[in-house]
């Protein structure tokens, strides 16, 4: 059969092995080895977490920043990337309080805080950035971004009046919120915020026991830390007079969600379709015969927000087949495959190819995997 003319690559990251970029780069050299000469295009992606700076600022021919911040632990100060175009500016939240930012045994939710991105996005405004481009994937917190807002000015006091530590156990203490004192330059602001999960801020889906025994909780701690963003969420109902906390979205990245769209006024969206808003995936579609796309691993998550459903859900709209090369798949290839989902899929690691061998040259794995996807599937006419 005729080969594809034109084919857009648009990978999210192999964590822990490839950027988004370098995983795109992997795979065009793959493409070139199944079809010589065939053009190409690159949009790396992300969901809103690790590489987010990185899919967008470079798109947009923006440029980066650093500022140095207040980091996620006591004491801690952090050089924060982050990125600006057109009077836009962009913020990786993990850059000021991500989880990798934090020793393995120094993680502790209790204590973490976004105080740093508040200091980020106060430096912003005084750049006189207005408008703001926001993905919270990625953190070690879990303080509902009381954090956050104090540095913006808004004050977190106790019965007694006293002002409240920072992180998460500290909001179990939480009378009053004063927003006299918050930026005035937020009102003429905005923040669009992007974020691959829906969970509410509290209860059995909400930040602290879903999410908080990844960034160091114990079940005991997870408790403690829902019961404190419950005071929390009703504190913020009283302050706002809005019912911040059951809102979809509010309790992802330990709760930041609430305190962007309580403090900031911010709008929630899917990380995967706020990245293919800003890259410009769609027009690349329209010019593309066919695109290849992955991440590190394939599982039942996928369909749920994640960056390679978006992907497909845009492809499938304007016609287009899509084929995956992933790290690894989690289930059934015949699961992901099919009618309504990928026109082909390949994993890295399969047959005598080993997870370390795929860990240790992750790029060169990628490459030829990608080759032998694409060459199967032209000889087999799937598109």
């Amino acid at each position: 059969m005729r080969p594809p003319g034109r084919i857009l690559i648009a990978p999210d990251s192999f964590k822990g092995t490839l950027s988004a970029a370098e995983a795109a780069g992997a795979m065009r050299r793959g493409v070139l080895r199944a079809v010589p000469g065939v053009a190409v295009e690159l949009i790396p992606v992300s969901d809103g977490g690790e590489g987010f700076l990185d899919v967008i600022v470079p798109r947009m021919g923006g440029i980066f920043r650093v500022t140095e911040v207040s980091g996620p632990l006591p004491g801690q100060r952090v050089p924060a990337r982050w990125g600006h175009f057109e009077g836009v500016g962009v913020i990786e939240s993990a850059q000021a309080a991500g989880l990798m930012l934090i020793p393995t045994e120094k993680r502790d939710p209790r204590v973490t805080t976004t105080f740093g991105l508040g200091e980020l996005i106060r430096e912003m405004l005084d750049r006189l950035v207005r408008k703001f481009i926001v993905g919270i994937g990625g953190t070690g917190t879990n303080d509902g971004g009381a954090g956050c807002a104090s540095a913006l000015g808004a004050k977190f006091l106790d019965a007694s009046g006293r002002k409240l530590p920072r992180g998460g156990a500290a909001l179990a203490r939480l009378d009053r919120i004063l927003l006299g004192g918050l930026d005035r330059r937020l009102r003429e602001s905005s923040f669009l915020v992007a974020s691959d999960v829906t969970n509410p801020l509290t209860g059995p889906s909400g930040a602290s026991l879903v999410f908080g025994p990844q960034k160091g909780a114990d079940p005991a701690t997870a408790a403690l830390l829902d019961k404190a963003l419950t005071r929390y969420g009703s504190r913020l109902k009283r302050a706002l007079r809005k019912d911040i906390a059951s809102l979809p979205g509010s309790g992802a990245a330990g709760g930041l969600g609430a305190g962007l769209m309580g403090f900031c006024r911010a709008e929630l969206r899917p990380g995967i379709e706020v990245v293919l808003d800003a890259t410009g995936f769609d027009a690349a579609l329209t010019k593309s015969d066919l695109v290849i796309t992955g991440e590190g691993k394939i599982d039942t998550q996928t369909r749920a927000g994640k960056a390679l459903s978006g992907i497909l859900r845009h492809a499938q709209e304007k016609g287009v087949p899509v084929v995956a090369v992933v790290g690894a798949v989690e289930g059934e290839e015949s699961d992901f495959t099919g009618k309504d989902g990928f026109a082909g899929l390949g994993a890295m690691v399969r047959g005598k190819t080993m997870p370390e061998e795929s860990m240790r040259d992750a790029a060169r794995v990628l490459e030829e995997r990608t080759a032998e996807v694409l060459a199967t599937y032209l000889r087999r006419g799937s598109w």
